[in-house]
């Protein structure tokens, strides 16, 4: 058993490896990474379940999980999932191969299906943070240089359920990436 989980741990550890691909397609020759992502929209997804009064341990555990089936399976851009009509059956495939052995794979397993159900207020907590993380992202390399990361910023805002999100958005988009670091810097050199 111990072994097995070492080599899951293990094969997690590829998400660090793995491209979040869709910015590729911005010409972004280092987009963060498929780990980083997960990271990020678990972190988002906490916050925004308290925002939603939602359970945020499984908003935030459906999202630390929610890509882990591209460890064997790769991250797929939009386009590509045109293509691929049984992703969902690919995913649950994979991820019944990585994790059948383990005693909470029924748990995990439930808050997938309710992910994919599309019912519940922790589905679209879940599904708002993963976006709003992609937004943030954007915002960072539209700050960079990167124009066209616009569009995901404003295709974001069209696919956001909960007001909370919402307001993040809109708050984001008011706000630069740096504003926080600058203005803290500034302050402490007043006071020096």
């Amino acid at each position: 058993m111990i072994q097995k989980i070492v080599n899951l741990i293990f094969e997690a550890l590829h998400l660090k490896n793995l491209d979040h691909i869709g910015f590729k397609y911005l010409h972004i020759k280092q987009p963060d990474t498929v780990a980083e992502h997960s990271l990020n929209a678990a972190q988002i997804g906490y916050i925004l379940a308290k925002m939603e009064w939602a359970d945020a341990n499984k908003v935030s555990t459906m999202l630390v999980w929610h890509d882990i089936a591209e460890t064997r399976i790769g991250d797929m851009h939009k386009v590509a999932v045109w293509y691929i009509t049984n992703k969902k059956e690919l995913e649950k495939q994979v991820m019944d191969d990585q994790f059948d052995w383990l005693d909470f794979w029924e748990e995990i397993k439930s808050y997938f299906k309710e992910m994919d159900d599309r019912l519940t207020l922790e589905w679209k907590v879940a599904k708002d943070a993963d976006y709003l993380e992609q937004a943030f992202q954007a915002k960072t390399y539209k700050e960079t240089g990167y124009e066209d990361a616009q569009n995901w910023i404003t295709n974001v805002w069209n696919a956001l359920r909960t007001e909370s999100a919402k307001k993040i958005r809109t708050q984001m988009c008011d706000t630069k990436s740096s504003d926080r670091w600058l203005k803290e810097a500034l302050q402490n050199l007043k006071d020096v």
